[in-house]
């Protein structure tokens, strides 16, 4: 008997954390912030044309005004923290170069990073573009995101909340920034891969 009931309660919790064909019910409207522990922005620069080479920021906040019921109405702004480039440079104690990059005028100018969206275009079911302006070392220019919609939960079974996550890639030219250092022997076309997940707050409770 108290089999049985255990599996009565199981149905029933499973009822309400899922919509009808198996899929968890999808988050609602609302102003969510990025999950900075499932959240990362990765680029990676032609090397000599030998090799890519890949560096990652570990400082990234974003905010997406979320429309579930419009998704082109959505709006997002996203700001990264030069000074957390991540390089991997094997020898730091030879040169700092997560401070070259993140610092020096000739690279980032430890100026912030901010991207607002101006324009987001539905492409498919879970398909989009995001257009909006990248602003780096002071200049701003704009930028299109090619997103992949990678679902939503209205209450994520860990977390306890909605939760959106989504999949991103820019092609950017550095130079056009200011940014033409090395150029053409290091790549001026840089890739930037972002991946997130974003959380719907929880209201405050007395």
């Amino acid at each position: 008997m108290k089999y049985l009931r255990f599996i009565a309660l199981s149905a029933l919790l499973a009822t309400s954390a899922f919509a009808e064909g198996g899929k968890p019910a999808p988050a609602p409207s609302g102003t969510y912030v990025s999950d900075q522990a499932h959240s990362s922005v990765t680029w990676k620069i032609s090397h000599f044309g030998l090799s890519n080479y890949t560096a990652r920021f570990t400082k990234m906040t974003a905010e997406l005004t979320w429309d579930a019921n419009n998704r082109a109405a959505s709006k997002v702004v996203a700001t990264i923290d030069p000074a957390s480039v991540r390089t991997d440079f094997p020898a730091p104690e030879v040169e700092d170069f997560d401070k070259k990059i993140g610092a020096s005028a000739d690279f980032l100018a430890n100026q912030p990073i901010r991207f607002v969206s101006t324009v987001v275009k539905v492409t498919g079911e879970n398909k989009g573009k995001v257009t909006g302006d990248l602003t780096f070392r002071g200049q701003t220019h704009p930028v299109t995101l090619d997103v992949t919609f990678n679902g939503s939960m209205a209450e994520h079974p860990m977390d306890k909340a909605a939760k959106i996550g989504f999949s991103a890639v820019a092609k950017l030219k550095r130079s056009e920034w200011g940014l033409g250092i090395y150029v053409p022997m290091v790549g001026d076309e840089v890739t930037v891969l972002i991946e997130t997940e974003l959380a719907l707050p929880k209201k405050a409770t007395n």
